[in-house]
Formats: structure tokens, C-alpha cells, sequence
């Protein structure tokens, strides 16, 4: 029996907040064990670490399954709605503080430290004492400094697969939204046809990255140790990339609500949330582009 319009709906009682519990403590717990192991160290943290990630899949799977299943039952009303539509307003809100504060640390890396380092403004001393053979160049070999600090390394061209995984992007975007507006139009094959162009997309951005990446460690010698630019690089592309791998599964699972008939014109909510995600990675790419590969 659908739910009244003026009751909200309250659940019945649920294991999965503490199974969600559980399985998150055991994935920091192996990740912290994993990350302090000694070399060569046989330790249980990387165990550990795996355990916690096929919990919280199966922990995912099974919330979510519940969370359908009361919605397909009409249990939800207009209140709820509004409320699965705060919520997932404040979750892209913490995504974009999330990747405010790495595009902060690029802006005072570059604008701050590597000129002090450099030997502008307050940095005189600096320079002169502690790397007086410091050049203040962003993407430099070294990150701006001596060649043994990480080596000598190249950045990526933008105008290579940077500038196709950005058209990639900006192509799904349209792809969502067609998408969408099929599905308020009540045209489900025009849906099921236009997501799946998303979610193909979306997996051909990660090949893209993934080659990308391979490209940088051989032949550019671009990795993680090559100074402030090379961890600014992959700290942002590489979050980014892990974004794009969870709004990918996301459209995969709604394309697979979809062919089983689970929304309709009026009631969709899902399908929306996953749609505003993917607009969302859309446009941190753009800043990406911009500020990583361009400038």
C-alpha cells in the first residue's frame, strides 16, 4: 500500500549501518597496516584491505537493493523525495569542498611555494640557503629543481589524449541528458540506448587515462616522485579517474534498472542523482584541463 502524502516514511529496522560499520573499519585498518608495512614484510594489512573492499561492495549491493525494493513498493512520498534530493545536493557540495582543497594546494604550490623556493618575495633566504640552484619553473625537471630530485621528466602534451578524454566528457554529457529527457518523454528504447553511449563513453575515458598514465611512467618518466608537479598531477587526475570509475558503475546499474522497467515519466529520482554525478565529474574535468594540462 503506497504511503500516505502527509506521513513520512519511517523504515523498518536495518543491519546495513552496522554491517557498513564493520567493513569500513577493516578496510582503513588494513590500508593503515598496508601503507606502514615494512618492505619486503608479509604483513595482513594488504588481506585485510581487500576484505574491506568486497564488504563494502557487498554492503553497497545490499543497501541499495533495499532502498529499491521500498521505493518499487510506493512506500516514498513527496517528503522523501525532497529529502534523497538534499542529500545527494550535500554530497556533490562535499565533492566539490573535496576537490576545492586539491585545487588549492595546486594554486598555492604554484603561486606560493615554488616562487619562495624560487626566491621571490619572502623566499630570499630560502633560496639562498637551503636550494640555491633552485629554479622556479612549474613543470620543470624535478619539479622546478635539481634533476636527481625524481629525475628529469616531461609533462603530457594537452592536445593529445588529455584534449580526446575532455571531448569524451563533455559527450557523455549530452548523451545523459538525451537520455534523460527520453526518459521523461516515456521513450525507454531511446533511454536504454543513449545511457549505454554514456556508460561506453565513460569506459573509454578510463582506457584513455589508463594509457595515458602507462605513456607517463615510460616514456615521459613522469610518476609520483617527480617532485610537487608530478603528485599534484596524479593526485588530481588520479581522484578524478575514481570518480568517473564510480559514475560509470552508477550508469550501468540504473541502465540495468531501466531495461527492467524500474522508473517511470513522473517518478526517477535515481536516474536524476546519477545524471547530476556525472555533470558533476564533467565539469571538475574542464578545471582539470585547464589548470593541470594547459596552464
Amino acid at each position: 500500500m503506497g504511503q500516505q502524502q502527509d506521513i513520512y516514511f519511517v523504515p523498518s529496522k536495518s543491519y546495513w549501518p552496522f554491517v557498513a560499520a564493520i567493513v569500513m573499519f577493516v578496510t582503513v585498518f588494513g590500508a593503515a597496516h598496508w601503507l606502514n608495512a615494512e618492505p619486503g614484510e608479509a604483513g595482513f594489512g594488504e588481506s585485510l584491505l581487500g576484505i574491506g573492499v568486497l564488504g563494502i561492495l557487498f554492503m553497497f549491493f545490499g543497501w541499495f537493493r533495499s532502498v529499491i525494493r521500498e521505493s518499487l513498493a510506493g512506500s516514498y512520498n513527496s517528503q522523501v523525495d525532497r529529502s534523497f534530493r538534499m542529500g545527494m545536493m550535500w554530497f556533490i557540495f562535499s565533492e566539490v569542498m573535496f576537490f576545492g582543497a586539491f585545487f588549492g594546494a595546486l594554486f598555492y604550490a604554484r603561486m606560493y611555494a615554488v616562487p619562495w623556493l624560487g626566491g621571490e618575495g619572502h623566499g630570499v633566504l630560502t633560496h639562498q640557503f637551503l636550494w640555491s640552484d633552485y629554479s622556479a619553473a612549474w613543470g620543470a625537471s624535478g619539479g622546478g629543481g635539481p634533476g636527481h630530485v625524481g629525475g628529469h621528466f616531461e609533462t603530457v602534451v594537452p592536445w593529445g589524449l588529455p584534449l580526446l578524454n575532455t571531448l569524451i566528457l563533455l559527450s557523455s554529457s549530452v548523451t545523459v541528458t538525451i537520455a534523460h529527457h527520453a526518459l521523461k518523454a516515456g521513450h525507454r528504447g531511446k533511454v536504454l540506448a543513449f545511457l549505454g553511449f554514456t556508460v561506453l563513453l565513460g569506459a573509454t575515458f578510463l582506457y584513455c587515462q589508463a594509457h595515458e598514465y602507462i605513456e607517463a611512467y615510460r616514456e615521459l618518466n613522469l610518476t609520483l616522485q617527480s617532485g610537487v608537479y608530478g603528485s599534484t598531477f596524479f593526485m588530481l587526475t588520479g581522484f578524478h579517474g575514481m570518480h568517473v570509475t564510480l559514475g560509470t558503475i552508477m550508469l550501468a546499474v540504473i541502465w540495468l534498472r531501466v531495461l527492467r522497467g524500474h522508473f517511470n515519466k513522473e517518478h526517477h529520482f535515481g536516474f536524476e542523482a546519477v545524471a547530476w554525478y556525472w555533470h558533476f565529474v564533467d565539469v571538475v574535468w574542464l578545471g582539470l584541463f585547464m589548470f593541470v594540462y594547459i596552464l
